[in-house]
C-alpha cells in the first residue's frame, strides 16, 4: 500500500524548505513571498529501518527495496480559501488525496522572513487553516444533506438515517470543531465516508523552530504542544535549517556525527516517519530471498491474505497459506533453512494476523 502525506500550512511557515530537506529534493522552490509553491511538489522518502540492513547481510540478495512514504508539498493557504481565495480550491482538492496531514506551524521569530499575517502566531495560523477546512467540509455536508432531506420527506428510511448522521456532523463543524474529533458511531462515519472530509484526516503538527529552541521549548512551541495534547495529536519539533544541512550529507557516519554535534539522537525525518506510522497504525513485514529483500507497509491487525494483497491482488484472491518467520528468530538462526530446521518457520492460514517484522512467503493459486 502506498502511504501519502500532505505538508500544509500558511505561506512562509517553512513548508517548502522542510519538504526539500525531508525528501532531499530540490524541486520545491523556497522564497520569501507568499504562494511560492503553486502546484504540489511530490517527493518519495525512504523509510529508514535497521532491520532491512540486517536481513540484507544475512540473505545477501541481488537487490533490496525499502518501503517508502510519498510526501506532497501543497500550496499555501489564506483566509477565504474555502471560497476560492488565493489558491484555495487547488489546495483543498490536493488535501483530499492524502492519507494524513503534516501541518507545519512557524514557531520562531525572524524579521527577515515575512509572515503573511504580519506577526508570528502559530495558534492563529492553525485556526485559519482549521476554519477554511471546516467551511469546505460544511459545503460538502450541506450538498449531501439537501439531496437526502428531500428523499427523507418521502419516507425513505435509509435517507432518514443519512440525514441524522449528516446533521450531527454539520452541528459539530459549525461549532468550530474538526470532523476527526466527533464522537460518532461506525454507521455514522460510514454515512460521510464518501465525502472524504478534509478535517477528518489524521494530523501531525510540525513545529518549525530555530536552532536555539531545538532542545528547549520556546513559548510558541509550548502553546502549540498544549493545543496538540488537547486534540490527542502528535507534535514534532523540527529545525528546518538543521534538516537542510543533514539532507546535504550522503555518508551515514557524517550524518550521525552531525546529529551528535547538535545533541540529537535522530533527524526530523526519522521522527516524522515514526509519528506517521503511529498515527496511521502501520506496521512493516518483509519478504526475503536471493532476488530481493523487500519491506511492505500494512495496517496493524491485517490478516495474511490482506498483507499478501499489497504485493499483488492475485496473492490475496488465490491465497493458500503463508510461511512465517519472526524477525527475531531469523536474526538468531541466520537463515530460512536454519529457522525451518529449528521449528521456527510456521505455516499460517487466512486468519493469521501479521506481526511487525514478520518475514513471509505466500503460497497462492489463481
Amino acid at each position: 500500500m502506498g502511504l501519502k502525506c500532505g505538508i500544509v500550512g500558511l505561506p512562509n511557515v517553512g513548508k517548502s524548505t522542510l519538504f526539500n530537506a525531508l525528501t532531499s529534493a530540490e524541486n520545491a522552490e523556497s522564497a520569501n513571498f507568499p504562494f511560492c509553491t503553486i502546484d504540489p511538489n511530490v517527493g518519495v522518502v525512504i523509510v529508514p529501518d535497521p532491520r532491512m540492513k540486517v536481513l540484507e547481510e544475512l540473505v545477501k540478495p541481488q537487490k533490496s527495496l525499502p518501503t517508502v512514504i510519498e510526501i506532497m508539498d501543497i500550496a499555501g493557504l489564506v483566509k477565504g480559501a474555502s471560497k476560492g481565495e488565493g489558491l484555495g480550491n487547488k489546495f483543498l482538492a490536493n488535501i483530499r488525496e492524502v492519507d494524513a496531514i503534516i501541518h507545519v506551524v512557524r514557531c520562531f521569530d525572524d524579521p527577515n522572513i515575512i509572515h503573511v499575517a504580519g506577526q508570528v502566531d502559530p495558534e492563529e495560523d492553525k485556526s485559519v487553516i482549521d476554519m477554511e477546512l471546516q467551511l469546505k467540509d460544511l459545503e460538502s455536508v450541506d450538498k449531501k444533506l439537501l439531496k437526502n432531506t428531500k428523499m427523507a420527506k418521502t419516507g425513505n428510511a435509509e435517507a432518514k438515517k443519512t440525514v441524522a448522521a449528516l446533521e450531527k456532523f454539520k452541528a459539530h463543524l459549525e461549532s468550530g470543531e474538526n470532523a476527526r474529533s466527533i464522537d460518532a458511531t461506525e454507521d455514522e462515519l460510514a454515512e460521510v465516508a464518501d465525502l472524504m472530509l478534509l478535517t477528518g484526516k489524521p494530523v501531525i503538527y510540525l513545529a518549525n523552530v530555530d536552532e536555539e529552541s531545538i532542545h528547549t521549548d520556546n513559548d510558541l512551541v509550548k502553546r502549540m504542544r498544549e493545543i496538540a495534547d488537547s486534540e490527542n495529536a502528535e507534535l514534532i519539533k523540527v529545525c528546518a535549517s538543521i534538516e537542510e544541512q543533514i539532507s546535504s550529507l550522503d555518508d551515514e557516519e557524517e550524518k550521525e556525527m552531525f546529529l551528535d554535534e547538535y545533541g540529537l539522537k535522530e533527524s526530523g525525518l526519522d521522527l516524522l516517519i515514526r509519528a506517521s506510522y503511529k498515527l496511521l497504525d502501520l506496521v512493516t513485514y518483509f519478504t526475503a530471498g536471493e532476488k530481493e529483500v523487500r519491506a511492505w507497509t500494512i495496517h496493524k491487525g491485517w490478516r495474511a491474505p490482506q498483507a499478501a494483497g499489497v504485493i499483488h491482488t492475485d496473492f490475496e484472491k488465490g491465497f493458500i497459506r503463508a510461511e512465517v518467520i519472526h524477525y527475531a528468530d531469523y536474526v538468531t538462526y541466520k537463515s530460512e533453512l536454519a529457522c525451518k530446521e529449528a521449528g521456527k518457520l510456521s505455516v499460517e492460514g487466512k486468519e493469521y494476523v501479521v506481526e511487525d517484522g514478520d518475514v513471509m512467503h505466500f503460497r497462492f493459486n489463481v
